[in-house]
């Protein structure tokens, strides 16, 4: 289903902007740039490919979600991304559970990983995808601090579980 933000009339000075992305944080971010676009989420299969690099990961899905929503609105200017956690080459997905949660916050706390996010933009048949590497140090946490993000519950809908611009 289509969400309308701002408004979903198409632009007078290009095509209609199509977000193909189910996530609060990319629409917000979209809407503060002023752009006049519509949310369509796409619906694909994330699961990681045998041998996979993250990098590769995160392009692969951020493309997939793009043309998904493309095909569906093939005169629009359609932007996906995707982002994805690696430490030490080990994805960091979307924690499965609270336990999940508090070791990947423990094995985060104190060391540098990788965020890789794709960023896909289609236009006309025509494809542009650029990804993204940027290395995040956590500073060390002790196991209060680990319990107390782990029980505000801001991690369990994220890769790697924090956001920037979050409590993480």
């Amino acid at each position: 289903p289509e969400t309308p933000q701002n408004s979903t009339a198409p632009s007078p000075t290009g095509p209609r902007v199509v977000l193909a992305s189910a996530s609060p944080r990319r629409t917000e971010l979209l809407g503060q740039l002023g752009v006049e676009f519509t949310v369509v989420p796409a619906d694909i299969d994330e699961t990681p490919q045998k041998g996979e690099a993250p990098g590769a990961l995160a392009g692969r899905l951020a493309l997939g979600k793009a043309r998904v929503v493309a095909a569906q609105h093939p005169t629009a200017l359609v932007i996906a991304a995707d982002t994805v956690v690696a430490l030490d080459g080990r994805l960091l997905e979307k924690p499965a559970s609270e336990a999940e949660n508090r070791e990947f916050t423990r094995l985060l706390a104190g060391r540098q990983h990788d965020v890789f996010t794709g960023h896909a933009l289609l236009l006309s048949g025509a494809e542009e995808l650029v990804v993204v590497r940027s290395g995040v140090r956590f500073r060390d946490l002790t196991e209060a601090e680990v319990a107390w993000y782990a029980a505000t519950g801001e991690g369990r809908d994220k890769a790697g579980v924090y956001a920037l611009q979050g409590k993480g």
